[in-house]
């Protein structure tokens, strides 16, 4: 049994923390929503997130200090827009003991991997706990219903990442160790830019005649093909790209329902405006902010990527849908 604190208690950490809780571990969760707080506390239930699923033995908290007091593993399971300054509280309440998972697929403000900022800070604080990232195709709502899944725990240190998965792994979900942590981050960014152009040929199809399943199929080779190409460049292992932080999560957003990216293309694609897209949903869509930071590195870097520029130029209202998808396939 392994103590468990898992700081964000949105749909993914609390789709964790019932799998871990049905697993015989121990896990306790922070929230800074008092509602979700309140209904877990009274109901053992995230009405907010995940109604209807029931976490019986899950002791929430909104003390930072508090979740993190008895546990051995600290569970980031935040947006990547929030991570670090979070990380800011969260460092000095570090142990020797404890080990960071990080579940934020996104990259930090400057471009670079959230995981190397992590272990950034903990140097700074002369404190060495290893960082893992962890990401793959897990839809939340299917992880608590115990959908067999598979996901991937990456470190630089494999015997970190080999002993995380093994003490992880539950009879539906299933960890599989790596020692790419920088290229399972960049996958687990890249991937919502794709799934946010392949929502946009969903949107299309409610709308007209334009959108279907031969376009979504056509975005989604195209956007995995310049992935394979701009994220090795980046520093990802080419191998990456074909396990589940690669294909596999970039499947899954692109396709299923669930994908909050997807969805938020949708919107786009049935013409609404960013902004009227955002306000319409519950949870944070990563694709936007990752579309502009991967932009801006990319230009750092003296390279052109003709798909993240064409989805930029959409999201900053200079050409509308239709151009944009002619132009992301030309």
């Amino acid at each position: 049994m392994s103590k468990i604190a898992i700081l964000g208690l949105g749909n993914w950490g609390t789709a964790l923390a019932k799998t871990w809780l049905e697993a015989k571990h121990e896990v306790s969760g922070w929230t800074i929503e008092a509602e979700v707080y309140e209904s877990i506390t009274a109901d053992s239930i995230n009405r907010k997130y995940l109604p209807g699923v029931e976490l019986d033995g899950l002791y929430a908290t909104m003390r930072l200090d508090e979740c993190v007091e008895s546990a051995e593993l600290i569970v980031l399971a935040l947006p990547s827009s929030v991570i670090l300054d979070v990380a800011v509280d969260v460092v000095p309440l570090i142990r020797p003991g404890h080990v960071l998972i990080d579940l934020a697929k996104g990259l930090s403000p400057d471009g670079g991997s959230i995981s190397n900022a992590l272990e950034e800070m903990l140097r700074d604080a002369d404190k060495l706990n290893p960082v893992v990232v962890m990401t793959g195709p897990t839809i939340a709502p299917e992880v608590a219903r115990g959908v067999i899944t598979t996901a991937l725990v990456a470190c630089k240190d494999t015997s970190v990442a080999e002993r995380i998965a093994q003490r992880l792994t539950t009879e539906h979900l299933i960890l599989h160790s790596a020692d790419d942590p920088t290229g399972a981050e960049l996958w687990g960014a890249y991937k919502n830019i794709v799934a946010l152009a392949c929502g946009i040929s969903d949107g299309l199809q409610q709308v007209s005649e334009k959108g279907g399943d031969n376009l979504k199929a056509a975005i989604f080779a195209r956007g995995f093909a310049d992935g394979c190409l701009l994220l090795s460049e980046m520093g990802a292992q080419p191998s990456t790209a074909f396990g589940p932080a690669g294909i596999g999560d970039l499947y899954v957003t692109a396709a299923s329902p669930h994908g909050r990216n997807r969805t938020l293309g949708e919107m786009l694609g049935m013409g609404k405006t960013l902004e009227q897209a955002e306000a319409e949903m519950v949870m944070v869509a990563e694709g936007v902010r990752a579309t502009r930071i991967f932009h801006s590195r990319v230009e750092q870097m003296g390279l052109d990527n003709h798909f993240i520029s064409t989805l930029k130029a959409l999201l900053d209202d200079e050409i509308d849908v239709e151009t944009c998808i002619t132009t992301l396939l030309a």
